[in-house]
């Protein structure tokens, strides 16, 4: 028989910490929705990492877009900063479908707002003219 003044027994989910090169094994106890501890982590980017994990996790997105005129055919990208997992493939899907035009330098805005995340996509690298 269960009654109102009984605690509710938290859900243990577990994550690989890679907030450094330590590969914390973190376990994250959860009630209701709501992260109540943060165990296994040597140090705070971890417990950070955990909870953003946990609630809402995000990543850094790096691949490569059709480059016209450019002495290689595709230029690395990548997210300024982090956006919701969920949408990593809606993004890929995105820049799949964009062509650049050479010159582009190193940091260049390839795509603003991306998703209307707020995050924009840069250029990895120079990408000179060919001169061919």
């Amino acid at each position: 028989m269960t009654t109102a003044t009984q605690t509710q027994q938290p859900e243990t989910t577990h994550y690989l910490c890679i907030g450094c090169p330590m590969g914390c094994r973190l376990e994250v106890d959860d009630i209701d929705g709501e992260v109540v501890e943060v165990r296994g982590n040597s140090c705070r980017r971890g417990d950070a990492y955990a909870r953003q994990e946990h609630v809402a996790p995000k990543r850094m997105v790096t691949t490569t877009v059709r480059v016209e005129n450019g002495i290689w055919a595709r230029l690395p990208v990548k997210t300024q900063d982090a956006i919701p997992k969920e949408l990593m493939g809606d993004l890929c899907e995105a820049l799949h479908e964009l062509t650049l035009q050479a010159p582009i330098s190193m940091g260049d805005v390839v795509l603003a707002n991306a998703l209307d995340t707020g995050v924009d996509v840069v250029a990895s690298r120079d990408m000179p003219v060919s001169r061919e």
